[in-house]
C-alpha cells in the first residue's frame, strides 16, 4: 500500500525539477487503463521534457518507493503501462527524431516518438523502421522497444529487437546502461546458467514471454540492448535510442489465398514460408463480415472464394517478377481460390481490415462484448494448424468465441474472447480459461506472447512455460537492474494476479433513468462507455484516410481530450472510486468540455463509441430539473429564438448589429464575443416555397431544418431546383419540424424526445423518400432518432436521404463539372453516420475534380460558439480547414454542405463556402 498522496508525491517532483506534473482526478483517471482488461489509476502523471526531468523522477520514486511506470502511446494489450504510483508520459514531450544517417541507415530518436511520424520522417530518404504494428499510427518507439512489437512484415523486418543498435536510459538505481558492474553481473548470469538458456530460450521467432535472455549468451554477443528489449519497463527507463533502418521496395505485391477455415489457412502457412515473404498475415470470414458490417461493402476489395484468407506480401525491384512470384504462392500452397493485388490503393484496403483487427474484434461473432486478455498467444508456424483445431475446441468447451486473425507467418494468433466479466462467476471462469489455454500452447512448445508482452495478463502465468530455474534468472536478472522493485512491479517477476485489477468486474450497470437507449448496448450506459477499449486510434492522425477522430487530442495533444481519456474518465464515474460525484463530478465535465461531438468516433473507432451520445446523456444526467449553463438555453434552444425573430427578421438583426447590444447578448447568451451572429433571412425557405407553384413529378419529402429555413433559404431553394431537374416534386411537412439537434448536443434530452418524436410521427405518416439538406440534422433521422425513440423511427430512418443519395438512386445524370475545381469539407456527422462517399461518386460522374479537406471544420454546432471553447475551435480548423482553404486557388469553389462549417469559414477566412445544392444548380 502506497503511504503517498498525488499532491505531496506532485511536490516533491516539482520540487526535484519535473515540470509537467498532473496530479488532477481527470488526468488520473483518462491514465487508468491502457489497452488492456486492467485499471490501475496511478498517483501522479509526469511527462518529463528532458532527460534530466526522467533521472529526477527516477530519484523522488527510488527515495520514497513509489512505482515508477514509463507509458508511450498507451496502446499496450496485456497491461503493461498501468501503474499505481507515478505514470511517465514520455509521448507528450520527449518525441523527437534526433538525428537519422542515410549512409548507416539508423535513426535516434527519443521514446516518445510515434512510429508512423518516424516513418514519415524517414520516407523522403527511401527508408523505413521496419516493424510496424497494426497500432503503428499511434504506439511509440519506446513502447515498442518495452514490448518486442513486432507486426506485419516481421518476416521480412525482424521484430523490435532485430533492429535496435543501441540504448540510453537509467536503471532503476538510477546507472547508466552501460555501468560496468551492471555488465559483469549480468555476464555472470549467463555464463552460470549456460544449459538453461540454450535450451528454454530462443526456440521460434515470436517467442516473446519473459526476458530475452538468449542475449546473454557468448555466441550472441552478450547484447545488452536486445535483452532490454521486451522487457517492459521493468529494467530501466527508456530516453533514447538508435535503430536500423531498411529501405522500401521498389514493388510491393499483394497474394490473397482463399482456404475453407482458419485451421487450414494454418496449415498452408509452412509451405508458403518457403517463398520468402515479407508478411503473412491470417484472417477469418467473419471479422470480414464485421468490417462490411462497420464501414459498408465497398470497405472491403473483392476477395477470392473461401472462409479464411492469408495475406502473403511479397517485394522486390521488378514488379512482373514480384507479381509472377506472388501467382506461383497461389498454385503451390492448397488454396480453394487466390488473386494477385499489384494496386497499392487495393491492397492497402485489404490491409486496413487487419490493421482494425484489434478494434473490430472487440464484439464477439455471438454479438457480445470480447476482451483482451489471451491475446497473441504463439506457436511454431509448422505447428499451427493443429493449435488452431485445438484452441477452436477449447473455446467450444468453455463456451465462448472470438473473431481470429494473426500473423500467421510467425504463428502467432490475435483473438478477442466473450469472457462473461460482468455477470456472476465471470472472474473464475476467465481464470479457468487462461489457466487452461497457457497449458494447451505450452504443451505445443509455444509462447504465451507473441509480441505485446506478459504484462499483468500473463505474467502470473510463466510457470506454465518456463521451468523453475529460468524463473529464477528473470528474477536474478530483476534484481541486477532494479533490486528495489520500482519499475514496473506486479509484471515479469513477482507478478500480481492475472485476474486482479481487471476493469469491467469493477464497473455496475447503468440502465436505469437513462434517456438514450443504447441499442447497441442493451441499454446499458457501462456497456456503451465499456465500448472503448484503448487502442487509441482516436490519438492518431487519421486525416490521410479521411477520418474525423479525435480533433479536440489534435488540437491539445492531452489524453483528457481523447476519445479514449473521456471514456476512461467516464469508467472511473460509474466505479465511483478515482471519480466521486457521478454524473455532476467535476473531473467527467472537465474531459467533456473540449468534445466537439462531431461523431467522429463513433466511424472512426474500431469500436464504435459515440461519445457525443455519452455526452449528452451525462449533460442530461447532470442538469436534469436543474438551473443550465446560459448557452443550453441561447442555442439548444436555437428554432425556437428562429422561430420568433422570423416573425421580425430585419428588426432582430438591426439589434444585434447595435454597438454594445450585440455583445452584450452575446455575453449573457454564453457566446463567444469573437463570434459573430449570423444573420436571420428576409424571407424564410417555407415562405418561399408557399408562394410558388407545385412542379410535376415523383414526391419527394423535403426535410426542411432550422438553419436552412430561417438563415440560409437560397440552399432550400436550390435543392428544389436540383431535385425538379432530376424528375422529382419536393413537398413539406405540414409544420416546420426539428430534428431536435440543438437539443440533443445540450443534454437536454427530454425536450428533445418530445420535439423530435413529433417529427417522426408526421415523417411515418407517408411512405415518400426523405431528403435531408443540412447533413447534422439528416443524420439525426438517420441514428439518434432510433437511439432516443427506439424502433419506431426505423422506418423514417430507412428511407431518409442525403440529396447526392436520393440522386445517384435515381440513376440522375449530373449536369457537367468538368473542369470545376472542388475543395470539400464534409460535415463531421456526413462522415460519420451518412458516409461522404455517394457525393464523391457524384461529383467525380460529374467530372469535378475534387479535394477532400480530412478532418473538422471546428465549429461543431453550438460547441465553437460557446465561451472557452473559441482558442480550441480555431486549432482545429487550423489542423486542415484553413491551410486548405488558404492554399485553394480563387476560382476553387469551397463545397460545404454544413451549416456551421460554412460558418466557420466565413469566420476564419474571406472565403465562402457552398452546398451541393447550389453547386449543382449553379451548372444545371
Amino acid at each position: 500500500m502506497l503511504r503517498m498522496d498525488p499532491a505531496s508525491l506532485g511536490a516533491l517532483l516539482r520540487r526535484a525539477g519535473v515540470s509537467d506534473v498532473l496530479t488532477d482526478g481527470t488526468t488520473r483517471a483518462a491514465y487508468s487503463t491502457d489497452a488492456s482488461l486492467y485499471r490501475v489509476p496511478p498517483l501522479v502523471v509526469a511527462r518529463p521534457r528532458h532527460v534530466d526531468e526522467v533521472a529526477a523522477a527516477l530519484a523522488v520514486c527510488r527515495a520514497e518507493g513509489v512505482p515508477l511506470t514509463s507509458r508511450g502511446g498507451g496502446t499496450s494489450i496485456a497491461g503493461n503501462a498501468v501503474g499505481p504510483g507515478l505514470v511517465l508520459d514520455f509521448s507528450r514531450h520527449l518525441n523527437r527524431v534526433l538525428a537519422v544517417d542515410p549512409e548507416a541507415r539508423t535513426a535516434t530518436v527519443e521514446p516518445g516518438v510515434v512510429q508512423e511520424v518516424l516513418q514519415r520522417h524517414l520516407a523522403p530518404r527511401g527508408l523505413r523502421f521496419g516493424p510496424d504494428p497494426s497500432s503503428s499510427s499511434r504506439c511509440t518507439i519506446g513502447g515498442m522497444v518495452g514490448n518486442n512489437a513486432c507486426g506485419t512484415r516481421a518476416l521480412g523486418y525482424g521484430r523490435t529487437s532485430d533492429n535496435v543498435l543501441a540504448l540510453r536510459g537509467l536503471t532503476g538505481e538510477g546507472e547508466t546502461l552501460d555501468a560496468a558492474s551492471t555488465r559483469s553481473r549480468l555476464q555472470r548470469i549467463g555464463r552460470d546458467n549456460l544449459a538453461t538458456i540454450r535450451t528454454e530460450f530462443a526456440r521460434f521467432s515470436r517467442q516473446v514471454s519473459g526476458y530475452g535472455l538468449e542475449n546473454l549468451l557468448p555466441e550472441r554477443g552478450f547484447d545488452l540492448n536486445r535483452l532490454l528489449v521486451g522487457s517492459e519497463g521493468t529494467l530501466a527507463v527508456l530516453t533514447e535510442a538508435t535503430v536500423a533502418l531498411v529501405s522500401e521496395p521498389a514493388h510491393r505485391v499483394l497474394a490473397v489465398l482463399g482456404y475453407p477455415d482458419i485451421a487450414a489457412a494454418g496449415d498452408a502457412t509452412p509451405q508458403v514460408l518457403t517463398h520468402r515473404p515479407v508478411a503473412c498475415e491470417g484472417i477469418d470470414s467473419r471479422i470480414v463480415e464485421v468490417v462490411r458490417e462497420r464501414f459498408g461493402p465497398q470497405a472491403v476489395p473483392p476477395l477470392p472464394a473461401g472462409a479464411a484468407w492469408l495475406f502473403v506480401e511479397l517485394t522486390g525491384d521488378d514488379l512482373a517478377d514480384t507479381v509472377a512470384r506472388a501467382q506461383r504462392i497461389g498454385t503451390d500452397c492448397g488454396t480453394v481460390a487466390a488473386a494477385v493485388v499489384s494496386d497499392p490503393a487495393q491492397a492497402a484496403a485489404l490491409w486496413r481490415i487487419r490493421a482494425d483487427g484489434a478494434g473490430l474484434s472487440s464484439r464477439s461473432p455471438a454479438g457480445l462484448p470480447a476482451h483482451a486478455g489471451w491475446e497473441d498467444a504463439a506457436v511454431p508456424p509448422e505447428r499451427l494448424g493443429s493449435y488452431l483445431r485445438d484452441f477452436d475446441a477449447l473455446l467450444a468447451d468453455a463456451g465462448l468465441t472470438g473473431l481470429p486473425y494473426g500473423h500467421f507467418g510467425d504463428g502467432c494468433l490475435h483473438i478477442r474472447i466473450d469472457f462473461p466479466l460482468r455477470k456472476p462467476g465471470g472472474t473464475p471462469a476467465f481464470r479457468r480459461f487462461l489457466e487452461d489455454a497457457a497449458t494447451l500452447v505450452a504443451g505445443y512448445g509455444g509462447s504465451l506472447s507473441g509480441e505485446h508482452g506478459d504484462g499483468r495478463a500473463r505474467s502470473e502465468l510463466l510457470p506454465l512455460m518456463y521451468s523453475p530455474a529460468a524463473l529464477e534468472l528473470f528474477a536474478a536478472v530483476k534484481h541486477v537492474f532494479d533490486p528495489g522493485n520500482i519499475l514496473n512491479p506486479g509484471v515479469l517477476v513477482d507478478p500480481r494476479p492475472f485476474d486482479a485489477d481487471l476493469r469491467e468486474p469493477a464497473a455496475p450497470s447503468r440502465r436505469r433513468d437513462l434517456a438514450l437507449a443504447y441499442r447497441h448496448d442493451g441499454g446499458d450506459f457501462t456497456q456503451a462507455v465499456h465500448r472503448c477499449t484503448g487502442v487509441g486510434k482516436c490519438r492518431a492522425d487519421n486525416s490521410a484516410t479521411g477520418g474525423v477522430m479525435c480533433p479536440s487530442y489534435l488540437a491539445t495533444g492531452e489524453e483528457k481530450d481523447s476519445t479514449r481519456g473521456r471514456a476512461r474518465v467516464l469508467q472511473e464515474m460509474i466505479n465511483g472510486t478515482a471519480v466521486t460525484g457521478g454524473w455532476r463530478a467535476a473531473e467527467v465535465h472537465e474531459a467533456l468540455d473540449l468534445c466537439l461531438s462531431c461523431k467522429g468516433c463513433l466511424s472512426d473507432c474500431p469500436t464504435g463509441v459515440d461519445m457525443a451520445a455519452l455526452k449528452a446523456e451525462v449533460l442530461h444526467q447532470s442538469y436534469r430539473h436543474r438551473p443550465r449553463p446560459a448557452a443550453h438555453y441561447s442555442l439548444g434552444w436555437l428554432p425556437r429564438w428562429a422561430k420568433l425573430a422570423a416573425a421580425a427578421p430585419r428588426l432582430v438583426n438591426a439589434a444585434t448589429g447595435l454597438r454594445g447590444l450585440g455583445p452584450l447578448g452575446t455575453a449573457l447568451a454564453g457566446v463567444d464575443r469573437r463570434r459573430r451572429i449570423p444573420e436571420f433571412a428576409p424571407q424564410t425557405f417555407r415562405s418561399w416555397f408557399a408562394r410558388r407553384p407545385a412542379a410535376p413529378g415523383d414526391p419527394v419529402l423535403l426535410f426542411v431544418d432550422t438553419f436552412t429555413n430561417y438563415f440560409t433559404p437560397e440552399v432550400g431553394r436550390a435543392a428544389v431546383r436540383v431535385l425538379e431537374a432530376a424528375g422529382y416534386a419536393p413537398v413539406l411537412t405540414a409544420k416546420q419540424r426539428c430534428c431536435a439537434l440543438t437539443w440533443i448536443s445540450t443534454g437536454q434530452l427530454d425536450a428533445a424526445k418530445k420535439i423530435l418524436g413529433r417529427t417522426v410521427h408526421e415523417l411515418a405518416a407517408t411512405d415518400m423518400p426523405i431528403v435531408g439538406i443540412e447533413p447534422s440534422c439528416t443524420a439525426v433521422l438517420r441514428s439518434d432518432a432510433g437511439e432516443l425513440l427506439g424502433p419506431t423511427a426505423d422506418p423514417v430512418a430507412a428511407r431518409t436521404r442525403t440529396l447526392a443519395e436520393l440522386l445517384v438512386q435515381r440513376g440522375w445524370e449530373p449536369p457537367s463539372l468538368a473542369g470545376e475545381s472542388v475543395l470539400a469539407q464534409p460535415h463531421c456527422h456526413h462522415h460519420a453516420v451518412l458516409g461522404w462517399g455517394t457525393d464523391a461518386a457524384l461529383l467525380a460522374a460529374a467530372g469535378a475534380q475534387v479535394q477532400r479537406v480530412p478532418g473538422c471544420c471546428g465549429l461543431a454546432g453550438n460547441f465553437g460558439v460557446e465561451k472557452g471553447h473559441y482558442e480550441v475551435s480555431v486549432a482545429v480548423a487550423d489542423l486542415a480547414l484553413r491551410p486548405a482553404v488558404t492554399a485553394a486557388g480563387p476560382h476553387t469553389t469551397i463545397l460545404a454542405d454544413g451549416y456551421s462549417c460554412r460558418t466557420q469559414l466565413a469566420d476564419l477566412t474571406e472565403r465562402r463556402g457552398i452546398h451541393l445544392a447550389q453547386l449543382l444548380e449553379h451548372h444545371l
